[in-house]
């Protein structure tokens, strides 16, 4: 059974830092592109890191480059999101997503989300 639980949100006060947790089970966790995605109330989805099988990171917007950093750990399946200084535009449920593409499908696994408030 595949599964991608979030953990470590909660309130953070601006400028502070947090780091998020993504464990996954019941796939190869190395041969996914891993990604995070966050939700903001009355928003739609919104892309905010991504990191390849190989550790290549790339965030999303230039509004977010220099406070947000993903890692993944491979031997503990986990996938990581560290955030400095952040802002309280932050605020949203933070996502962790698994993709694959192989003999012409696309495997596509989705966490259940946490939530992070930024507020002081």
């Amino acid at each position: 059974q595949v599964q991608l639980v979030e953990s470590g949100g909660g309130s953070v006060q601006p400028g502070g830092s947090l780091r998020l947790s993504c464990a996954a089970s019941g796939f190869t966790f190395s041969s996914y592109v891993m990604s995070w995605y966050r939700q903001a109330p009355g928003r739609e989805r919104e892309w905010v890191a991504t990191i390849t099988t190989t550790g290549l990171v790339t965030i999303a917007a230039d509004s977010m480059k220099g406070r947000f950093t993903t890692s993944r750990d491979n031997a503990k399946n986990t996938l990581y999101l560290q955030t400095n200084s952040p802002k309280p535009e932050d605020t949203a449920v933070y996502y962790c997503n698994a993709r694959r593409s192989a003999g012409g499908l696309i495997y596509d696994y989705w966490g259940q989300g946490t939530q992070v408030t930024v507020s002081s």
